[in-house]
């Protein structure tokens, strides 16, 4: 594909760094990256991703935009509410940066949907809020040898995973948590989330899938990194594979 000067222009401060390049754009703009969950950690991301010229992004979120959602799911307005957040990510994205193909599912992902889905998308971003959900595209990703950037938020914690699974010694989740916790509803709802969590942890991963597309830099492939917003601290912990 040849970039006309506008799209140049408008990727010119990427263009420059000597680990991207022209050719490390264009590899960008070919790239199909899924996003599940269109909330605090999948907002966010999915913003960044289209900045950076992610060209084929799918969203699939089942739920519809509230008010409570509006202190961290930044890529709704007041206008949004009761509307579907998967619908209104896309209009948005779509407005944002018109050059790109934004699919949107509005559903849950299931054992029944995920491969057709899926099938069609390189990377995985996971912005879900239950492990039920992560265990299925964790599972998915291995079988399928794809790369998945999963994040976590809660109160004033955060986590992410990066998991490529091209890679023959990379870990999964159930490395890490090999069943299925007794307890799986600890979310926003019941525990409570500071807003700008979301914003650090959706960046986070946004800037994982840009490393993993391109193989540049150290990937959080094989390490956990644990963040704490009250105390400004992020640390890397060694994740082994099992």
């Amino acid at each position: 594909m040849r970039f006309t000067k506008k799209q140049i222009d408008r990727y010119s401060r990427q263009i420059i760094l000597k680990k991207i390049g022209v050719i490390g754009q264009k590899k960008l703009f070919g790239s199909n990256v899924l996003i599940v969950g269109a909330g605090g950690l999948g907002s966010p991301a999915a913003i960044y991703l289209a900045a950076l010229g992610i060209g084929n992004i799918g969203i699939i979120d089942k739920d519809i935009v509230e008010n409570s959602n509006l202190n961290r799911q930044i890529i709704f307005l007041d206008k949004d509410i009761n509307k579907k957040k998967s619908v209104m990510a896309k209009n948005k994205l779509k407005k944002f940066n018109p050059n790109l193909k934004i699919k949107s599912f509005h559903e849950n992902l299931s054992k029944q949907n995920i491969n057709k889905i899926a099938k069609n998308y390189d990377v995985i971003v996971d912005g879900s809020d239950n492990f039920k959900t992560r265990f299925l595209i964790n599972d998915y990703c291995l079988k399928n040898k794809k790369i998945l950037v999963s994040g976590a938020i809660n109160r004033f914690d955060g986590q992410v995973y990066t998991f490529n699974f091209l890679k023959k010694n990379s870990p999964c989740l159930r490395c890490f948590i090999p069943d299925m916790p007794a307890n799986d509803n600890d979310n926003c709802e019941t525990e409570g989330i500071l807003g700008t969590l979301g914003g650090i942890v959706g960046s986070i991963q946004a800037n994982e899938v840009v490393k993993e597309i391109l193989n540049i830099g150290n990937t959080l492939c094989g390490y956990i990194l644990i963040i704490d917003a009250l105390k400004l601290t992020f640390r890397k912990v060694k994740l082994n594979k099992r």
